[in-house]
């Protein structure tokens, strides 16, 4: 195995997909990135077959995935079935990782349990509330939350945010645009019970199976978990998970993965912080740091939505949505070849059909010298 970016490529189904709902990607996964909601959306119809925008928000406002802190910390999807094992397993380091902030919040742990304990009274009998909402509540239990400035609504933020990793609230349907939270054990109450070992093994597998190859160290970025948890996750699996020296480094993939051709043609337009440039500790399988200055002045690519060519990236994009159309502004960092170009207009084109939407684009190339 050579190429390290279009194996990638078809592990996270980027490549070709039999996935035909968003529980059975998410869960494929383990969890998909999403404090961007609308372009988290695009990330999933991207590995769906013939995702739709409409549909995904349908599945998310059903429950069929949910929406939470459980790692790093930020917002990911993840399945109701698996939502209560991951939370318990990766919680206690996201708090670690929280410690300070609470600290200079004055949100000590006394004060985050009677919190919860409002916010769960009042979410019961299948109740969805708005942040909004669920600020009147606090205030009445007389929990301070702060105003909307100064800082008030990070306050906010943090008190939500240890009720979701104590598995008090998680994500409900949306009202209108605005978010809502409803009781976790309402929403998932199905979800699976695991032991932390089983845990550990259980993200540790799946994690390799979508995103390898990849490194222990890689799977520590992602997860959030300790480099000795990695290692110790990795331990448990024995024959499932196979390892090889690529480039220097000791990658650990599916011991049943399928091995595709080093010089796959693919292209496709990858929201910011998709899990295929997202998910690694070491980017350098998919970016080349003499494009720096083309993604930025700190080479925050991360931040910028890609346009992914043959699994690099290969310049940016962006998007403005009318009401009958979607308008496309892309910069490419060097001309296509044609077969490339083909798969790079059927890649926007793709865009459009997710949202139901016309296309229109202009594309350039961004010569830095």
């Amino acid at each position: 195995m050579s190429n390290i970016a279009v194996q990638r490529l078809y592990n996270q189904r980027l490549l070709q997909t039999e996935f035909q709902t968003q529980s059975e990607v998410v869960a494929w996964m383990g969890a998909v990135q999403s404090q961007d909601y609308a372009f988290a959306k695009w990330a999933l119809g991207l590995r769906l077959v013939n995702g739709t925008d409409a549909v995904i928000e349908q599945a998310f406002n059903a429950g069929a995935i949910l929406r939470t802190h459980v790692m790093r910390p930020t917002w990911h999807f993840v399945t109701p079935a698996d939502i209560r094992w991951m939370l318990e397993l990766t919680a206690p380091r996201v708090n670690a990782f929280n410690a300070y902030k609470y600290r200079q919040l004055e949100l000590d742990e006394p004060l985050l349990r009677r919190s919860s304990a409002a916010l769960a009274k009042a979410l019961q009998g299948g109740k969805q509330l708005t942040r909004n909402e669920l600020r009147v509540v606090l205030q009445k239990a007389g929990v301070a939350t702060g105003p909307l400035h100064r800082g008030g609504e990070h306050r906010m933020a943090y008190i939500l945010m240890w009720a979701e990793l104590d598995g008090v609230i998680c994500s409900g349907p949306r009202r209108g645009k605005q978010f809502t939270y409803m009781s976790l054990d309402e929403r998932a109450p199905h979800a699976r019970k695991l032991t932390r070992d089983e845990a550990l093994a259980e993200l540790t597998r799946r994690y390799f199976a979508s995103h390898g190859p990849a490194t222990p160290q890689d799977f520590a970025w992602w997860s959030g978990l300790t480099m000795a948890d990695a290692k110790a996750g990795l331990d448990m699996h024995g024959s499932q998970l196979s390892h090889e020296v690529i480039g220097g480094r000791t990658c650990w993939f599916s011991s049943v993965e399928t091995a595709v051709k080093d010089k796959a043609i693919a292209a496709h337009l990858l929201p910011a912080l998709d899990e295929y440039t997202v998910a690694y500790q070491d980017k350098s399988a998919v970016f080349d740091p003499t494009d720096t200055k083309r993604l930025g002045d700190r080479g925050e690519f991360l931040t910028n939505h890609v346009i992914v060519v043959n699994g690099r990236i290969a310049g940016t994009w962006r998007r403005k949505l009318k009401k009958d159309a979607v308008i496309f502004t892309c910069n490419l960092f060097a001309t296509l070849k044609t077969a490339e170009q083909r798969l790079f207009a059927a890649a926007i084109q793709r865009y459009g059909k997710f949202l139901d939407l016309a296309v229109v684009g202009e594309v350039g190339v961004t010569r830095i010298s």
